[in-house]
């Protein structure tokens, strides 16, 4: 951000344990919400198709990540608006329905793969009826987003990203040959074939996907609600400290998200690859894969991580959906209002998630529903990345507070790979 006249220095970054874990929040949220059940099974894939052929392209996403996640928050922020409602004051209306269509779209077919893994892993523990579970899932989901506070719904996510940890541990117990690991993550195994590309791309699509854009400066939003602060652009003297929290939050999130994305990719390549299973088409399958191979605990840590990091990703999902929703139409939207004085909001949150729940009822084909998510996905994340470019830079939305030069080519390179992915898997289909 380009800093104000009478702004202040920014503070140090707080050394005590305490003191960071209070600056987490959105960031790390979004963040864990990146690695959803879905996500989980796009990482199995890679790593039992591939070996550790493709770890790279995490290190490679990570300051993407990091730089537009980082745009998103500042948006946020400095704005006092969301993404779609600052398309909505300053950009044609029929780029914003084009969008919010896209959005939801996606989200309700990655909320019924998520939904659906979560309901089959909880089938690999108890047996019996696979389809309720999905359904009970659902419920719980939208019962939590409708009925609890938003200060103890924001602790609850919070502590339901310790549930990425059970990937770490299945690594611990996976064998793996970490010399060989380790280099797979800085020097790249290139391969010229439509698989390798198409995997790539999916990575690209799985940890830079346009729901966790409108989530993230929300959250924002919310945050700046429960402080009863004031937006940026009306408070420049509070960017400095504000900004740090942000920077620190995002890249502390992010960070996270792709270790805990490596050590998925690591636990299938010295388990599933090793042993010669290199297809799995969902992460209930891959859990069930992981049985025989590593052992009973390997296979429930990672069956319960995708029940964990389903009950997280899930209200993100329907999340950013409700607030575009509300935002589009101009009326208040917040996981803090009463259920009665925001009924548009938390009725698109329902709606969202038993939707998904219900796709699953109805011969819903989880592989075909991911890869149809990532071309949705695909599509709509660079055009809304680059919208995202063109607000963070207008005075008009942003005030003194516009993105900073080095911050611009960031995310702008960020957006250019993500188009460049996009338009190479629509020449790899065609």
């Amino acid at each position: 951000m380009n800093a104000p006249a009478d702004e202040g220095p920014t503070p140090a970054v707080p050394t005590k344990p305490a003191g960071f874990l209070r600056t987490l929040g959105p960031g790390l949220i979004t963040g864990a919400a990146d690695d959803d059940p879905s996500g989980i099974g796009t990482y199995s894939q890679v790593g039992a198709q591939f070996g550790y052929g493709l770890a790279w392209t995490m290190v490679f996403c990570l300051p993407l990540m990091i730089a537009i996640q980082e745009v998103a928050a500042q948006i946020g922020r400095v704005t006092g608006a969301g993404i779609a409602r600052n398309l909505r004051r300053h950009y044609p209306r029929p780029l914003l329905f084009g969008v919010v269509a896209l959005l939801l779209v996606a989200n309700i077919i990655n909320l019924g793969a998520d939904l659906g893994a979560m309901g089959a892993a909880l089938f690999l523990f108890l047996g019996g009826n696979a389809a309720l579970y999905t359904l009970l899932f659902g419920i719980a989901c939208v019962l939590l987003e409708v009925f609890v506070s938003y200060a103890r719904y924001a602790a609850i996510l919070k502590w339901t990203t310790l549930s990425l940890f059970s990937y770490v541990a299945v690594v611990v117990v996976a064998q793996v040959p970490w010399a060989h690991a380790l280099r797979a993550l800085i020097v790249p195994q290139l391969q010229w074939s439509a698989a390798y590309v198409t995997a790539m791309i999916a990575i690209l699509g799985t940890t830079i996907s346009p729901y966790l854009f409108l989530w993230q400066a929300s959250q924002e939003i919310e945050e700046e609600h429960r402080h009863h602060a004031r937006p940026l652009r009306m408070a420049p003297g509070e960017a400095g400290a504000e900004l740090a929290r942000i920077r620190l939050d995002t890249i502390t999130g992010m960070t996270f998200s792709n270790a805990v994305s490596i050590a998925i990719l690591f636990a299938a390549a010295a388990t599933l690859n090793a042993h010669g299973v290199t297809e799995i088409a969902t992460s209930a399958q891959a859990a069930e894969a992981l049985r025989p191979i590593a052992g009973p605990f390997a296979f429930a840590l990672f069956a319960l991580g995708i029940i964990g990091t389903g009950m997280l990703a899930v209200p993100v999902l329907a999340g950013s959906a409700a607030y575009a929703v509300t935002e589009i139409a101009g009326v208040a939207g917040s996981l803090d209002a009463k259920p009665l004085a925001a009924r548009l909001f938390y009725a698109t949150i329902a709606m969202m998630t038993l939707s998904g729940a219900a796709l699953n009822s109805v011969g819903f084909d989880p592989v075909r529903a991911l890869y149809w998510a990532a071309v949705v996905n695909g599509v709509l994340a660079a055009p809304l990345m680059a919208v995202m470019m063109l607000i963070a830079r207008n005075p008009r939305a942003m005030g003194r507070l516009t993105l900073s030069p080095a911050a611009t080519v960031m995310g702008w390179s960020a957006t250019l790979v993500m188009a460049a992915a996009s338009a190479l898997f629509f020449v790899l289909i065609w």
